[in-house]
């Protein structure tokens, strides 16, 4: 998010999470102060290979609650960052396979995994991936689970809800922009009222 109107627009729908990316090459990096909140609403920065430094002045700066770690971060970094008081969120790529073992060092460094789909860019390359590679997932730890979701995927969503699967929230963005960093809040209000419908 950054447009400030739209980000009121989208308080209205009460997610759990915003996100804000620190990303200084993404199409929606975010240069300048960001708004206040409602407690209700946790304020997510999201990250690529950044520095400690980086993180921490982002952190104070714009109140963060979460942390979203989308590069090569290691499971000591992730440790770290989590010494800052935030929530982590470590995010990593799938394509067409993963090995699932990778996660293990990061178990005790992060609260939430988020997977996305591998593309060009570390986030927000606009479509999904095989969501079936989930069913190899054996941690007990929450993820997110993100990349290119849209309205079209109600139905797919709603049986990995129904899954034993740990799936604790669902990152939308790209396929609800109007243009990068501005959302189509009557999607999205679309979007949530069928996902409450499940």
């Amino acid at each position: 998010m950054r447009d400030e109107k739209n980000i009121e627009d989208l308080k209205v729908l009460q997610p759990d999470y915003m996100g804000f990316i620190f990303w200084p090459k993404s199409s929606r990096f975010v240069s300048h102060n960001t708004p206040k909140l409602p407690s209700h609403i946790k304020k997510i920065g999201i990250f690529v290979d950044a520095t400690f430094n980086y993180i921490e002045s982002c952190i104070e700066k714009h109140e963060l609650q979460a942390v979203q770690l989308h590069g090569e971060e290691t499971p000591e970094y992730c440790s770290q960052i989590k010494s800052l008081k935030v929530e982590v969120i470590k995010a990593f790529s799938i394509k067409r396979i993963f090995d699932f073992n990778i996660l293990k060092p990061y178990e005790s460094n992060c609260d939430f995994f988020l997977f996305d789909s591998k593309g060009e860019l570390p986030g927000g390359n606009g479509y999904a991936f095989d969501w079936s590679i989930l069913n190899d997932y054996t941690s007990k730890k929450p993820f997110f689970l993100s990349g290119g979701i849209g309205l079209d995927d109600i139905e797919s969503i709603g049986h990995l809800l129904k899954s034993k699967l740990p799936l604790f929230a669902i990152d939308v963005n790209s396929k609800f922009e109007i243009k990068p960093a501005l959302k189509n809040i009557e999607k999205l209000i679309d979007f949530k009222h069928r996902l409450y419908e499940l």
